[in-house]
């Protein structure tokens, strides 16, 4: 008994050591890319400095990033002023705030390489000197594609992404990486290597995900321009909660090749949901401008996999009366009153201004949240997904996903064979990562394909049958409390069901949560005051100043007539 005791007592031992050891080499990984991080900000402060000791005063500083992006590529163009002039103010003020914030993973120092390549180029592009910012995921040749993720600290990209190479031939300067939330799958934006992003307005709240980095670094006014990406609303999301305008193309309007999604390339992982890049800026005329940028010969044959659409400039200058569905609500997820009360706003406005506005009603979205989104993703019950923590160290806004999904096959069943009548009284928003039904054959995978064409075919039914261009209707938000986005998952309806129907939608700031909107949120009670609807009221409080944002939505492949409504919507909340 003795013996048997000691070899007990010695493999448990052995256990916490080798564990301790694991850990330890995980914390040394993040120490080093932390490290590299801090070398790469510090080197950059003093190619800033030494141009600071050249030229360029502070008067001169803040008249440059005051300017809107159209007026910044036309002084570029006409060269009233230089690329390196640009580079450096934006360099400095991105050094800034991610201080504030933590908004950079990464400076790209080959950004003064590209700044000499563009000088070489025969004629100028439509971007011609203009730094642009990236999301972390999006490969860059010689940097880091992290997703947050520990295993991903390896290896360097060798091939700039095709995106990235069409940005660089039209001549803008990709200078900045920008942090994501681990994994991608939230939309906080936090991971354990790099930390938690804050949102520049109030850094008690997220700046949203999972293009988190951007929204704080472009809101911030540390860069003009930037790329992220969408797979549930991670353009719109942080758009809204730092009050920016975003674009979520129509998958492979925009080239995704050598992006990267959990370390693996997003054109090698087909998906009914498929992931799309797109901008995000302090205005509609630059997501415009980026687009009509991007949608070039050098996209089309970099990539022949995208349509050789070009950018439609008749269809985004057009003045012509738009008959626009609308919608405050979609029956899933109720939203704080502030973001309903900007939809009725914003459908008064067009109204007034000749528009036609015709109520709409989305079919079906408890269905499209848990039978189609979420069942996407969480197919073979989530393994995929928590393959990718191997190794690593879950991040704290991720724990009850991680969770959830750890649960045995058979827990899962019974827990939800328990939740299954509840379910139907919470109009089923408990339904989450551990009650969601997989997909236990090829058979059934190809059904549940078929079943989000079957939507997609019944939705576009609907808006044909109400003859609608455009549709207005509410995002998720005010920005959260930080630590909520990672307890509210299912919260994000409002820009999923444009990801599942693969529709381009774009969103725009057009108010502030006010006083009222703050008495109001007092009273609010969602659908039935469930833990859900009081978990949402604790997130969206405190918010008194900070933006609030309608969603324009359009058919797939019209993304200049989601940009139309955009802009009409823009230039009346400017006008009020």
């Amino acid at each position: 008994p003795s013996a048997a005791l000691t070899l007990l007592c010695g493999s448990a031992a052995a256990v916490v050591v080798w564990k301790w050891l694991g850990k330890r080499q995980i914390q040394k990984k993040m120490e080093e890319a932390r490290r590299t991080r801090d070398e790469g900000v510090k080197k950059m402060a003093k190619a800033v400095q030494q141009f600071r000791e050249q030229q360029v005063s502070s008067v001169q500083k803040d008249a440059i990033l005051s300017l809107p992006l159209l007026e910044l590529t036309g002084r570029l163009q006409e060269g009233s002023l230089s690329p390196k002039t640009v580079l450096y103010t934006y360099v400095e003020k991105a050094l800034e705030v991610t201080q504030q914030t933590n908004c950079l993973r990464h400076f790209i120092p080959e950004c003064e390489e590209q700044l000499q390549e563009i000088q070489r180029q025969r004629e100028k592009g439509l971007l011609y000197g203009i730094p642009v910012s990236i999301k972390d995921h999006i490969g860059h040749k010689g940097h880091l594609s992290t997703c947050g993720l520990v295993q991903c600290l390896g290896a360097l990209v060798q091939e700039d992404s095709v995106l990235v190479k069409v940005l660089k031939r039209q001549g803008a300067i990709p200078f900045a990486m920008t942090n994501v939330p681990q994994s991608l799958f939230n939309y906080d934006c936090s991971n354990p290597i790099f930390g938690q992003t804050l949102n520049p307005f109030n850094h008690q709240k997220s700046p949203g995900g999972s293009s988190g980095g951007e929204g704080a670094l472009i809101a911030g006014g540390g860069s003009i321009l930037g790329i992220g990406s969408d797979i549930g609303g991670s353009i719109r999301l942080p758009s809204s909660f730092c009050g920016l305008c975003g674009l979520k193309p129509t998958a492979e309007r925009l080239s995704v090749w050598n992006t990267h999604l959990l370390n693996v390339d997003v054109c090698s992982r087909p998906t009914p949901v498929p992931c799309t890049l797109g901008p995000m800026a302090r205005d509609v005329d630059s997501l415009a401008l980026c687009m009509k940028a991007l949608l070039c010969q050098d996209m089309f044959q970099l990539d022949p996999t995208v349509p050789p659409i070009p950018f439609n400039e008749e269809v985004y200058s057009s003045s012509a009366p738009l008959r626009v569905g609308y919608y405050d609500t979609d029956g899933y997820f109720p939203l704080p009153p502030c973001m309903r009360r900007v939809v009725w706003e914003t459908k008064g406005a067009l109204q007034a201004a000749g528009h036609q506005l015709v109520p709409f009603s989305p079919p079906r979205i408890h269905y499209v949240m848990t039978e189609l989104f979420l069942k996407t993703f969480f197919a073979d019950g989530g393994r995929a997904w928590l393959d990718v923590f191997t190794g690593d160290i879950v991040d704290p806004s991720l724990k009850s996903q991680v969770n959830s999904c750890k649960i045995p096959g058979l827990g899962k069943k019974l827990l939800a064979l328990i939740l299954k009548p509840l379910q139907f009284l919470l109009l089923l928003k408990l339904k989450n990562v551990a009650t969601i039904s997989t997909c236990r054959s090829v058979k059934e995978m190809w059904n549940h394909h078929h079943q989000i064409e079957a939507y997609r075919t019944e939705f576009i039914a609907r808006w044909r049958e109400l003859r609608l261009d455009v549709v207005l209707c509410p995002v998720l938000g005010p920005a959260f409390t930080m630590g909520y986005p990672g307890k509210l998952l299912t919260a994000i309806s409002s820009t999923m069901l444009y990801n599942v129907l693969n529709f381009p939608a774009g969103v725009v700031p057009v108010s502030m949560v006010t006083e009222a909107d703050e008495e109001e949120l007092k009273l609010y009670q969602g659908w039935c005051d469930d833990p859900w609807d009081r978990t949402l009221k604790q997130a969206v409080a405190g918010a008194v100043g900070l933006p609030v944002a309608v969603q324009c939505v359009a058919l797939p492949w019209q993304e200049e007539l989601c940009l139309r409504l955009m802009k009409e919507v823009e230039t009346l909340s400017r006008e009020k």
